[in-house]
């Protein structure tokens, strides 16, 4: 089902970032935050349209497509592991899961997955008691995901909670005018972001003194070599 975006073509929105970096070497927590930039604003604009919190959705993304590098991510463009189910009339792509050889949808782009996933949610009859929890409420959409059968992951609520905690996912639920007012009150406190990626400018010193930590921890968090960073590399920031 293709979704025309009101911003040029679709496929633009989710064009591949250049890196200097292989895949194979490219690390896990790299995937998660290059993840996270190209489809936060995706499952923000969901949210917006469908009232489910664009935390959960993105959790959700990140661990059914094992951060876009699954193989029903990469060969079918499916980030939420949906299967084909009988009112499914699209391409399919077979894959291990409970079961042997599952069928599970095949999209022309992430995007329409991301819309499919919404869907989803709401056309189904055992969804409704979610959008009854606040969409502040992440912890409660966690385990209401698990309650209704979307996963048979017994741990599956704790993945996206630990997801949402770590990286911070809330700030795609912010509203805008929310979001105005608290950088308007709040334009001089350090992001809580467990990462940071390195900007044009940046020093040691710099990146220290924004996140309230030392030299020295920030040394020793990144195994930094001569004291020296990197534009665009990726910062552990959390203190100790």
């Amino acid at each position: 089902m293709p979704i025309s975006s009101e911003k040029g073509t679709i496929n633009n929105v989710v064009q591949k970032k250049t890196t200097k970096k292989s895949i194979n070497t490219i690390t896990t927590e790299e995937k998660i935050v290059i993840y996270i930039e190209k489809f936060g604003p995706i499952a923000k604009s969901e949210m917006h349209k469908y009232k489910i919190p664009a935390s959960i959705t993105l959790a959700q993304g990140l661990l059914e497509s094992g951060f876009g590098y699954g193989r029903l991510a990469l060969k079918g463009n499916n980030h939420f592991g949906i299967k084909c189910h009988s009112d499914w009339e699209g391409k399919r792509i077979y894959h291990d899961d409970d079961e042997k050889g599952e069928c599970f949808r095949v999209y022309i782009d992430p995007v329409t997955s991301y819309r499919d996933h919404s869907l989803f949610l709401t056309t189904r009859g055992r969804y409704d008691f979610l959008f009854n929890i606040k969409t502040n409420d992440y912890k409660g959409w966690a385990k209401g995901l698990k309650k209704a059968g979307y996963a048979t992951d017994p741990k599956y609520p704790d993945k996206l909670i630990n997801l949402i905690e770590r990286f911070d996912l809330t700030r795609f639920d912010i509203k805008k005018n929310k979001k105005i007012r608290q950088n308007s009150k709040e334009k001089n406190k350090p992001s809580s972001r467990a990462v940071y990626i390195v900007k044009k400018g940046d020093t040691l010193y710099s990146v220290s003194k924004k996140y309230t930590i030392s030299i020295d921890q920030l040394v020793k968090l990144n195994k930094i070599k001569d004291n020296t960073i990197y534009l665009g590399q990726i910062l552990n920031v959390s203190n100790l």
